[in-house]
């Protein structure tokens, strides 16, 4: 039986899936994390630092769910605080200013809307990852290995390439949150999920990822050379567009055209 939108919102949950540390524990060598914005502090919903990549220096950033309840609850359930976004593009920046690569692995509901966290800019940092990824003058991937939620996820995924795993989602708010904002009534999840249009091979017609990620071995050994060799050869790749930040511009300015603007054209 094949798998409904929301059956993939549920398994894009589930506390058993491969969390950022997973993938940089796996796939990464020599991995050195680093902490704090410079600014306020050290969000742990984000992971961020130094690694090499089959020998190469590389960046690293990753939303970190947890898997027991306890991580959890110490990781903010994968929801970042502005200082969080801003580590991370603190770590960007960085990696421009050396030329290293940057990879990005997103797994999260949204950003988080506390109280504290909107005192603290969690707009406006967004937005600024936003804008600087844009004109970032490395190469960028970024994997959606979850749940990828608004502008949360997005923050993190304005890249050259950007993959889903095959039971990921993107969206631009949760199933639960549509149905209550459009029926008043978040038991309707499942009909919202088939409206948001938030599977991978959604996201692929759309235009909005290059790649759908098999999920046949997911977590064991084999899956992540796979995800390496396959990062790997992208990287070699993108490292000798002699116009990243164009085509980067272009690729974004793709998404949702008006199909009679295309045929007019």
């Amino acid at each position: 039986m094949s798998k409904t939108p929301y059956d993939r919102v549920k398994l894009a949950r589930d506390n058993s899936r491969p969390t950022g540390l997973d993938y940089i524990q796996n796939i990464f060598e020599g991995f050195i994390e680093l902490h704090g914005d410079r600014r306020y502090g050290d969000d742990s919903a984000i992971v961020g630092g130094i690694a090499r990549l089959s020998g190469n220096p590389v960046t690293v950033i990753a939303i970190e769910k947890g898997h027991t309840a306890k991580e959890r609850a110490y990781r903010n359930f994968g929801a970042p605080h502005p200082e969080g976004y801003r580590k991370a593009l603190r770590l960007m920046k960085q990696a421009e200013k050396f030329g290293r690569p940057v990879i990005c692995f997103v797994d999260t509901s949204g950003a988080y809307c506390g109280v504290g966290a909107e005192e603290r800019g969690q707009g406006d940092a967004i937005a600024e990852n936003l804008m600087e990824m844009s004109t970032l003058c490395v190469p960028i991937i970024s994997l959606l290995v979850g749940e990828g939620g608004s502008g949360g996820a997005l923050a993190l995924a304005v890249a050259d390439r950007v993959w889903m795993l095959q039971n990921a989602v993107y969206s631009t708010i949760s199933p639960e949150g549509c149905a209550s904002i459009l029926w008043k009534d978040p038991t309707k999840a499942a009909e919202a999920a088939a409206s948001l249009k938030l599977t991978a091979e959604d996201a692929k017609s759309l235009g909005v990822i290059e790649r759908i990620l098999s999920e046949n071995d997911i977590g064991k050994k084999e899956f992540y050379h796979r995800i390496r060799t396959l990062l790997t050869e992208e990287l070699q790749e993108l490292s000798g567009e002699l116009d990243l930040v164009g085509k980067r511009y272009e690729r974004f300015r793709r998404i949702g055209a008006c199909r009679a603007a295309k045929e007019a054209t």
